[in-house]
C-alpha cells in the first residue's frame, strides 16, 4: 500500500509492444460507459454547481452497503454537478463517509473535503470504485492501484468528522481525467463538499465548518480549492486547507522528474489531460510526437497507478518526439502548449483561509523550492502558512520513496491543525522565516 501511496508509481517490468500505433483516439473521446451505468450523466445537467444528479448506498472494503466494515463508516455514492477547466457544467462522481463514531472536537460535526493522491487515468481506477475493493488488478500486463488514501481517510474517521472523497473530472465518468489540472480539481473538491451538506440524514447543513485536504495529487487539488475558494464557492464555511507534498507546476514537474522511472506515467497523464482540455494543443503533440511517443500517450489512457508498459521502457521525453528533444523543449516553444501548461500552475492567487502547507526537502517526485516558493507568494498575500519542511528524510526512490515516507509524519501534525482550526484557535504561521 505504501508503494503506491500518493501517486509515486513502481516500476514492476516491461511491456513491449510489437510496433508502434499511432495515437488515432482522440483525448475526450473515450468509449462511453454503458445506458443505466451509475457513471453515465445524463442527457443534461442542472446548472447549479454542488447539485446532486443522483445518490445511492455504497459498500466499503468488507462491509454490507451502508454500513461500517474495515472502514468505520457508512457510504454514499454520488454523481454532482462541478465545472471543468473551461467553467463548463460537468459531472463528477464522490463518496460521501458518515463516521460511526461521535465527534468530540469543538463545534459541530465538520466535514473534510478529502482530495485523493494519484490513481491514474483509467476509470477502474476512481477512487469511488476503489472503495469497496481496496486493490483493482489487471495482471496482464501488470496494471494496479491500492486505495492508499484509506490510511488517512480511517485516521480521520475515527476523530468523528465527516469525509467526502471525490473522483475528481473524468475519472470514471466518460471524459478524461484531466490530471493535475488545477481549475477542474480544485473545482471537484469544493463542488463534492457542496453536495454532501445537502446529503439527507447526515446532520451536516450549509454553515458546516470545512476543512480541504490533500496530499500529493491531492495537495495541488487543496491548494487549488483554497485559492479559488472565495470567488467559486464563497457559500462554503471553509476554515482551512491542508496542502500536503504538492505539485504546484506541471511543466516544471515533466522536467524534473523526465528519465525518472517511478514518474513517467504520470507525465503521460498529464499530456493527454492538457490535449483533452485544450483543442488547440493537439495538432502541436500530433505534429512533435513520433510513433512512440503517440503510442505512450494512448497506452496511458486506461492505466491506473502502477502500470507497465512502453513508458517505463521509455523513460526520457526525447525519446517521445520527433526532433529529440524533452517534452519541455517542446512545451517552451509552442504558445498553444505554454499557455495550457500556465494556467496550471499555483500561486497565482492567495487563499482566504490559513494553511499548513508540508513538504520533505528531499521529495524525489513533487520537489521542494516550488513549494516553498507558492508558500512564499501567500504569504506576500497576507495568509497565514505554516510551512513544514521535512528535512530529516533522505533522498529516496523506487519502491518506498521520500515523498511517500513523508506523508506520515504530516499526517499526524495534519490532524491536530485542523483540530485547532475548527477551535477557532489562531492559525499558525512562519511567513516571518521560512524554512
Amino acid at each position: 500500500m505504501a508503494a503506491a501511496l500518493t501517486g509515486t508509481l513502481i516500476v514492476v517490468g516491461g511491456g513491449t509492444a510489437t510496433a508502434p500505433y499511432a495515437w488515432t483516439q482522440p483525448p475526450g473521446e473515450q468509449p462511453v460507459a454503458e445506458a443505466g451505468d451509475f457513471y453515465l450523466p445524463p442527457p443534461s445537467l442542472p446548472d447549479a454547481r454542488g447539485a446532486i444528479v443522483r445518490a445511492e448506498p455504497a459498500p466499503l472494503a468488507m462491509s454490507a452497503p451502508g454500513q461500517p466494515g474495515i472502514v468505520p463508516a457508512a457510504a454514499t455514492r454520488f454523481m454532482y454537478v462541478s465545472s471543468d477547466t473551461h467553467d463548463a457544467p460537468t459531472a463528477v462522481v464522490g463518496t460521501y463517509l458518515q463516521p460511526s463514531v461521535p465527534w468530540t472536537g469543538p463545534g459541530e460535526r465538520p466535514l473534510i473535503a478529502y482530495a485523493g493522491g494519484t490513481k491514474g487515468q483509467g476509470d477502474q481506477c476512481a477512487p469511488s470504485r476503489l472503495m469497496s475493493q481496496i486493490v483493482q488488478a489487471d495482471p496482464s500486463p501488470l496494471d494496479i492501484i491500492f486505495e492508499y488514501d484509506l490510511v488517512a481517510i480511517r485516521s480521520l474517521l475515527n476523530r468523528g468528522v465527516a469525509i467526502v472523497v471525490t473522483d475528481y473530472h473524468g475519472l470514471g465518468t466518460p471524459d478524461v481525467h484531466d490530471y493535475l489540472n488545477r481549475k477542474s480539481q480544485a473545482y471537484a473538491v469544493l463542488d463534492s463538499a457542496r453536495a454532501a451538506l445537502q446529503l439527507p440524514g447526515t446532520g451536516l447543513n450549509p454553515g458546516t465548518p470545512v476543512i480541504l485536504y490533500g496530499y500529493s495529487q491531492g495537495g495541488m487539488a487543496s491548494a487549488g480549492a483554497a485559492e479559488l475558494q472565495s470567488s467559486y464557492a464563497p457559500d462554503l464555511n471553509v476554515r482551512g486547507a491542508y496542502v500536503g507534498g504538492p505539485v504546484v507546476d506541471d511543466e516544471y514537474f515533466i522536467g524534473y522528474n523526465d528519465g525518472r522511472a517511478d514518474f513517467a506515467p504520470a507525465i503521460a497523464w498529464t499530456l493527454n489531460g492538457i490535449a483533452a482540455d485544450y483543442p488547440e494543443t493537439r495538432p502541436v503533440l500530433d505534429a512533435e510526437l513520433n510513433d512512440l511517443g503517440k503510442a505512450i500517450l494512448q497506452e496511458s489512457l486506461g492505466k491506473c497507478a502502477v502500470p507497465t508498459g512502453l513508458a517505463q521502457e521509455h523513460l526520457r521525453t526525447s525519446e517521445w518526439t520527433n526532433s529529440g528533444e524533452p517534452i519541455t523543449a517542446v512545451i517552451d516553444r509552442s504558445p498553444a502548449l505554454r499557455s495550457a501548461f500556465a494556467e496550471q500552475r499555483l500561486g497565482t492567487r492567495a487563499p482566504a483561509v490559513p494553511v499548513l502547507a508540508a513538504s520533505a526537502v528531499n521529495d524525489q517526485g513533487a520537489p521542494f523550492v516550488p513549494v516553498r516558493e507558492v508558500a512564499a507568494g501567500w504569504c506576500g498575500g497576507g495568509v497565514p502558512v505554516q510551512l513544514e519542511a521535512n528535512a530529516e528524510i533522505p533522498p529516496s526512490s523506487g519502491l518506498v520513496g521520500t515523498h511517500v515516507i513523508a506523508f506520515f509524519p504530516s499526517l499526524v501534525a495534519s490532524q491536530q491543525w485542523l483540530t485547532d482550526r475548527l477551535a477557532g484557535m489562531p492559525a499558525p504561521s512562519n511567513c516571518a522565516a521560512l524554512p
